[in-house]
């Protein structure tokens, strides 16, 4: 059952990387990354209530009355690491922009961890945590001077550093997200209602960011009738959202939050490499040279090294 498990949590990393990947395919249907973003939160949304209601859990509404207003705020970081994912794929490719998103979630977490942060108990700073802190800064680096490929991000070089660490940021994002959420389950106690408000909060926030910059005209108007043309791949964003969430949700417990993101981490790692190296979802193909390779390893070594120490 263990090895199952196991199993479960790669694939649901797996499924991350397929949901920034598809999600480009939406954004070219919709015209703009803030619109392809709400459609694909919004079915998310949809799908985590149909499941909650089924499975009867929507009734952990009725504590909300007693509940931190903050802890309902998890949900903010899902419209950031999902518009960063559309923006950042084509013009740095599938391997670096996972790479960057697992590094800042690597570093998030282990400062999280160090410091004892949102209830969490506080870790030493072990040498094996450290050189695997080492090694996903070495993988990083290595996978960012491999990009050699068509497509790549283009302009100055602030440019290309403002789109660096946009991808740090929103991985970063992730962990804290986590750990505001583990605090409404708490709370709660219903793994999945949680999973419908981090996700409807989610969908409101980008909704709210996507009028206010087509009032300012900053963003062009969300074109719908372009969706029916998708191929069917391209509606997969939401599914693959709603089963990492709930996926997670459902982990952690049987086989710990460490052993979880280690392994979904390196779903996440693996399958953007795959995608880069095929092409596959009508993205640029990018060969897996022998320095991005090593970069690879050593990014899935750290951060199995920072989770499991």
């Amino acid at each position: 059952m263990h090895t199952a498990l196991l199993a479960v949590a790669l694939a649901v990393g797996c499924l991350l990387a397929v949901q920034a990947s598809v999600n480009l395919q939406l954004n070219s249907a919709v015209g703009t990354p803030y619109g392809a973003s709400t459609v694909q939160l919004g079915l998310a949304t949809g799908l985590l209530l149909v499941l909650a209601i089924a499975a009867g859990a929507l009734g952990a509404l009725g504590k909300l009355p007693d509940v931190a207003g903050w802890h309902l705020l998890g949900g903010l970081a899902s419209p950031l690491y999902i518009t960063s994912g559309i923006l950042l794929f084509p013009r740095l490719g599938a391997l670096a922009a996972v790479g960057l998103f697992v590094t800042g979630q690597m570093f998030a977490s282990l400062g999280l961890d160090l410091f004892g942060l949102f209830g969490l108990a506080q870790k030493e700073l072990t040498a094996g945590i450290a050189l695997g802190a080492l090694a996903v800064l070495a993988g990083i680096v290595l996978i960012i001077k491999g990009q050699r490929a068509p497509g790549a991000a283009t302009g100055s070089h602030a440019g290309r550093a403002g789109w660096l660490a946009l991808g740090l940021v929103a991985g970063a994002a992730l962990p804290v997200q986590g750990a505001v959420n583990a605090e409404l389950r708490a709370e709660l106690d219903s793994p999945l209602t949680v999973a419908v408000i981090s996700f409807a909060v989610a969908t409101l926030a980008i909704a709210v960011v996507l009028l206010v910059l087509y009032a300012t005209r900053r963003t062009p108007r969300p074109q719908m009738a372009p969706l029916r043309k998708m191929p069917w791949w391209g509606w997969l964003g939401g599914a693959c959202a709603a089963a990492y969430v709930t996926g997670s949700f459902m982990l952690i417990p049987s086989i710990g939050a460490a052993v979880t993101v280690a392994m979904t981490v390196t779903g996440q790692q693996l399958t953007s490499a795959l995608i880069d190296h095929r092409g596959l979802f009508r993205l640029p193909r990018r060969g897996l040279t022998m320095l991005r390779l090593t970069g690879l390893a050593l990014l899935v070594a750290g951060s199995l090294a920072i989770q499991l120490a």
